[in-house]
C-alpha cells in the first residue's frame, strides 16, 4: 500500500531561515510542497522519509533565497494491483460504491466489479446483492459507513497541471473546467467480485 519513491528536487530556502540547518529547512520545505499532493502516475504523497544526497547550493543575482538541489525519498500511497485492502463505504451512486480508507477518498468500485447480480436501490441510494440461496434471493444492502474488503485491480491518473486559455474553445471552456475540477487526480478501481470480498459482515462466522 505504501511504497518509497525516489525523487529529485531544487528547493529554495529563502534568507531568513540561514541560521536553521540545512537539512532540516529542506525537509520542511519539501514537506509543505509535496504531503497530501497527488503526483502524476507515482501517488499520493504521504511524508519524506530521508534525504539521500545535497548538491551544492546556488544564490542567483536578484534573488537572496539559495537554491539546492536535492535527491530524496518519500513515502506514497500507491496500492500495488491484486492488493488487497479494506476500507469504509462513504457513498454509493450509479457509477459504483465509493470507498474510503481514512485518509483517503478517491476509490470506486465500479458496478461490473460489484458481487453479482447486483442491483442499485434507487430509494435507498446504495447497492444491493441479490444473494442466490436454496429458499431464494435475499437482498444485502452495501450500506454506508459499513467496513468493506476489496482487491486493487485498475487505477486512473488525470493530469491536473494547468493548460492554457483556448480562444477558440473559450465559449464552450466553463463547462470542460467544472468538469476537471470535480475530477479525482488519481483514482484506485477495485473489485469484490470473489468469495471472500465484499462486507466483512457478509463473511463472519456467526
Amino acid at each position: 500500500m505504501f511504497v518509497l519513491v525516489e525523487m529529485t528536487d531544487t528547493v529554495r530556502i529563502p534568507p531568513w531561515q540561514f541560521e536553521r540547518k540545512l537539512n532540516e529547512s529542506i525537509a520542511e520545505e519539501l514537506n509543505k510542497k509535496l504531503a497530501n499532493k497527488v503526483v502524476y502516475n507515482v501517488g499520493l504523497c504521504i511524508c519524506l522519509y530521508d534525504i539521500t544526497k545535497l548538491e551544492d547550493s546556488y544564490i542567483f543575482p536578484g534573488d537572496g533565497a539559495s537554491h539546492t538541489k536535492v535527491h530524496f525519498r518519500y513515502v506514497v500511497f500507491h496500492p500495488f494491483l491484486d492488493e488487497i485492502l479494506i476500507g469504509q463505504i462513504k457513498s454509493c451512486s450509479q457509477d459504483g460504491v465509493h470507498v474510503s480508507i481514512g485518509f483517503f477518498d478517491d476509490i470506486v468500485i465500479p458496478p461490473e466489479s460489484l458481487q453479482q447480480p447486483a442491483k442499485f436501490d434507487e430509494a435507498e441510494q446504495v447497492w444491493v446483492w441479490e444473494y442466490e440461496t436454496e429458499e431464494g434471493a435475499h437482498d444485502l444492502y452495501m450500506d454506508i459507513g459499513e467496513e468493506i474488503r476489496f482487491r486493487v485491480v485498475d487505477e486512473t491518473f488525470v493530469d491536473m497541471s494547468p493548460t492554457g486559455p483556448s480562444s477558440a474553445e473559450a465559449p464552450t471552456s466553463n463547462a470542460a473546467e467544472e468538469v476537471q475540477k470535480k475530477e479525482a487526480p488519481y483514482t484506485p478501481v477495485g473489485s469484490i467480485s470473489e468469495p471472500g470480498l465484499g462486507l466483512l459482515s457478509w463473511w463472519t462466522n456467526s
